[in-house]
């Protein structure tokens, strides 16, 4: 049986609820990555940011602005201010399949894996996408 943690991005990177969006949005950018987890300084979830949140939250409504302008923006605007908090989350021991009917039926493109309130991982639809790529090419 296929289980998240046989899919999951172990230890992916994270921001703090006081980090800035500027801080966010290079972070995402360098990583090419669409979501990031919020933690605090114990490893514990604190919120899900996705690239959605941050367009929506932060670019999208001063998008006429000097990108200068944008930019200082970003700096002023914390994290935690356009964060889900208490997202859906997996455990490493859930099944993927499980896993993968709770994001279709909710339209998640990610689900932060935690053990506890530990973040342990992230299970996104790349991961499942990645698993169906390898199962085609071992044939």
């Amino acid at each position: 049986m296929l289980l998240v943690r046989d899919l999951m991005t172990e230890d992916p990177k994270t921001v703090r609820l006081e980090d800035s969006l500027a801080h966010l949005y290079d972070l995402m950018d360098t990583l090419h990555v669409r979501h990031m987890p919020v933690v605090d300084e114990d490893g514990d979830l604190q919120g899900l940011v996705t690239h959605r949140d941050l367009v929506r939250g932060a670019l999208h409504s001063d998008a006429d602005l000097p990108v200068s302008n944008r930019r200082q923006m970003l700096q002023s605007i914390e994290v935690q201010e356009v964060m889900t908090a208490e997202p859906e989350t997996a455990t490493p021991r859930q099944t993927a399949r499980d896993v993968a009917q709770l994001m279709l039926d909710n339209k998640f493109g990610c689900l932060p894996v935690v053990e506890g309130s530990r973040l342990v991982g992230i299970i996104t639809e790349s991961d499942f996408v990645r698993h169906v790529r390898d199962q085609i090419d071992s044939k």
